[in-house]
């Protein structure tokens, strides 16, 4: 009887410690999963590096439907599979390590709740003309209440080469604390300064929302680019269907023939590379001089030895220029 008991109560230890066991594994599987949702999130935040497959950005989750205007939305003008080997049609001095920070800054702000890119198009006029699916803002944010600068990438109005010419601009204009929007817009010279001119007027009306001052705001752009800020300047928002705005307080241009101007043009800076086989900076030169005799403010640079599409010119014989060209702007404010 003793044995019995002794055996029962071996039995009832057995027992309570499997159900104990169960129990525990139980409570603490919430847990684990937290802990297996905390890595994933964490895996979701980890960085680009140079490493990082082009691919792997467009499809970010934190990007969401417009990963895919982060590069040309025509494949065909850029190749290299990862960020590193980046190359854009007509483009040189590309910096892997500007593309990783920038789509590290674009991602991390994402992340963060920021909005970093806008529609400047509606529902139903995309669906009237799927072409305007391919535009929109990104939004490099400075200081609450600081002025303005729309930046857009050249590419030969066949595509838009932001990640090289109106990116990097966009970024660096942010940190010092300048509130900067990089365009995407659709190819075609007529159809690139409509979007232009639709995200003018876009900044304009959303300018509280987007804490931005909206006076003497300054337009930038790189060889096709350029001119669509030129044409900007000269002739206004209106002229290619936006509102009726004032005229940017300075148009920045970096290697473009363009020799169009007007009495009224904006006060203007341009540079370009003394290599420049699709710029000639002598027709940028002439151009300025021309307004300069207009009694309109200019200032140019070239540079020896630079090719066509140099951006913010890293580690080239431009290095600075981008300085310049923001103390352009801020002595027109």
């Amino acid at each position: 009887m003793k044995k019995a008991t002794i055996l029962f109560m071996i039995f009832l230890v057995i027992f309570c410690f499997a159900g104990c066991s169960s129990e525990d594994t139980s409570s603490v599987s919430p847990e684990t999963e937290n802990t297996a949702e905390s890595q994933m999130e964490q895996m979701n935040l980890s960085s680009f590096d140079k490493n990082t497959r082009i691919a792997d950005v467009i499809n970010d989750s934190s990007f969401g439907d417009y990963g895919r205007l982060i590069f040309p939305a025509d494949t065909g003008y850029y190749s290299g599979d990862t960020l590193e080997e980046l190359r854009l049609t007509w483009y040189n001095n590309i910096s892997p390590d500007k593309t990783v920070e920038i789509v590290n800054y674009l991602k991390s702000h994402a992340d963060a709740g920021e909005t970093v890119f806008y529609d400047i198009y509606t529902e139903e006029e995309k669906a009237a003309d799927p072409d305007k699916e391919d535009t929109g803002l990104f939004f490099f944010k400075g200081n609450p209440g600081e002025k303005f600068a729309v930046c857009n990438a050249g590419g030969g109005f066949a595509y838009v080469g932001a990640m090289q010419d109106s990116f990097p601009h966009a970024l660096e204009l942010s940190k010092k604390g300048y509130n900067a929007f990089a365009l995407i817009y659709r190819p075609g010279s007529q159809t690139a300064c409509e979007d232009l001119a639709r995200a003018i007027s876009f900044i304009f009306e959303h300018a509280e929302e987007l804490e931005v001052d909206t006076d003497c705001y300054s337009l930038w752009g790189g060889s096709a680019g350029a001119r669509m800020a030129a044409w900007l300047g000269s002739y206004g928002p209106a002229a290619f269907g936006g509102d009726d705005l004032p005229q940017p307080g300075a148009v920045i241009m970096q290697y473009t023939g363009h020799s169009d101007y007007t009495e009224n043009d904006p006060p203007t800076y341009a540079c370009v590379g003394e290599n420049d086989g699709i710029a000639s900076w002598r027709t940028m030169q002439q151009r300025l001089e021309v307004l300069d005799s207009l009694g309109i403010d200019t200032e140019f640079h070239k540079y020896p030895g630079l090719e066509h599409g140099f951006g913010i010119g890293i580690g080239t014989a431009a290095e600075g220029w981008f300085d310049d060209a923001v103390a352009f702007w801020e002595k027109q404010m």
